[in-house]
């Protein structure tokens, strides 16, 4: 279904509309996974560089950082992120401009969230902010793994505040959600190898068997979320991986399970890594196993603050109007690693409406999922104005410190 563009695409001219519809659609035809992503960074390289940015450089492998000039000289630099990576699935959407690699496709909406990055760099390019604004497009974000490549990188040395969106279909385009406080979950991955010995289907006494105790642990670890937490904490463990055996008829010396722990407190975050372990090492000591349980600690939560999301209210209300402003409503247990920038300086991430009028909710990491391209042109907008929004704050805070203003008498 396709949708009436809202009314922020005319903030674009006819031939740059043409251009950026053209990169989303190449982009998507093109999916590449985390840190593979040659052929996508060599794209977008190749549209900034045609908005000549004051600087623009490869990191980290493959992201990129184009630093496009403000108009005043030593007012605050912000910097825009966008995410590039695919994800291995399968597409099975029907567009015209489908994935064509086999097992690939952008089910995610990085493919939008890099041309609404484009998209922003071409109205500050136009219309230049107060101070300089930064183009991050980050490689490897479904892998938690690209912001922190990025930071090493240097790629924010010298950035005051940082803004980054993801589309949702969950709302309709030119809906933004702008909330403060716990926006997405810490993400971490572990993964529990009983070993155990192997032996006869038919003779199963003289095995350890490692299938039977893999069946008791899936099940005792959904206690941790039911049984160790308070319900009204929100956590998640999911096992997503079981491996193991290689015939009917034989036990195996051992299975493998992988999974995902989510939580939005590091107390709970604490409490998950330790019960994996604890139910894990006893489920494999009663069965006569060994465990061994390895947990990788992924991105923390994302938690926007108050002041970043102000400004963020504040272009939105600009462009869309107040009612644009639209509360989750729910609690959201997906990773983000853009959370590993708000670390370090001033940030806050959005959610931006992704559905076309009477267009259905589809989750993203579906094979079905997809984002209308006219939420390219919203995203675009609304993190360009943001970063406007950002910097004349900034640069206020700057004059009123340089001045005194608000210091002990």
């Amino acid at each position: 279904m396709t949708a009436s563009p809202p009314p922020l695409a005319e903030l674009f001219a006819n031939d740059e509309q043409r251009v950026l519809l053209e990169l989303r659609h190449d982009l998507h035809r093109q999916p590449e996974l985390a840190f593979a992503e040659h052929r996508t960074a060599e794209r977008l390289e190749r549209a900034l560089s045609a908005l000549h940015p004051k600087g623009l450089a490869r990191v980290a492998g493959t992201g990129i950082v184009a630093r496009l000039a403000g108009s005043v000289s030593g007012a605050p630099a912000v910097a825009i992120r966008g995410d590039i990576d695919a994800l291995p699935i399968q597409e099975d959407t029907g567009l015209p401009f489908s994935s064509e690699r086999a097992g690939v496709m952008h089910a995610c909406g990085h493919d939008v969230h890099a041309t609404w990055a484009v998209g922003a760099a071409h109205l500050l390019a136009k219309r230049p902010a107060s101070g300089d604004v930064v183009i991050l497009l980050q490689p490897a974000e479904e892998t938690g793994r690209g912001a922190l490549a990025m930071i090493e990188a240097g790629a924010l040395d010298g950035v005051h505040a940082i803004f980054g969106g993801h589309v949702d279909r969950r709302f309709a385009l030119g809906q933004i959600v702008a909330d403060t406080g716990p926006l997405a979950a810490a993400a971490d991955t572990f993964k529990i190898e009983l070993i155990g010995s192997g032996a006869h289907g038919a003779r199963p006494h003289e095995a350890r068997d490692p299938i039977v105790a893999a069946g008791a642990l899936i099940g005792s670890l959904q206690t941790i979320v039911a049984r160790r937490l308070n319900p009204a904490t929100p956590a998640v463990v999911s096992v997503g991986t079981v491996h193991g055996g290689t015939a009917p008829n034989v036990i195996p010396g051992s299975v493998t399970l992988s999974g995902t722990l989510r939580a939005m407190d590091p107390a709970t975050r604490t409490l998950l890594h330790d019960e994996v372990e604890r139910i894990a090492t006893g489920i494999a000591t009663a069965s006569g196993l060994e465990a061994r349980v390895s947990i990788e600690v992924g991105p923390p939560p994302v938690i926007n603050p108050d002041t970043p999301i102000r400004w963020a209210r504040t272009a939105v209300t600009r462009l869309l109007g107040a009612s644009a402003l639209v509360p989750l409503g729910f609690v959201n247990l997906a990773g983000e690693d853009f959370a590993c920038y708000q670390e370090r300086m001033p940030g806050c991430f959005l959610r931006i409406g992704a559905r076309e009028p009477d267009g259905a909710v589809i989750p993203a990491h579906s094979p079905k999922f997809y984002a209308p391209d006219e939420a390219i042109f919203v995203g675009a907008a609304v993190l360009a104005e943001t970063a406007r929004v950002a910097i004349e704050e900034l640069a206020g805070e700057s004059r009123d410190e340089a001045e005194g203003v608000g210091g002990e008498e």
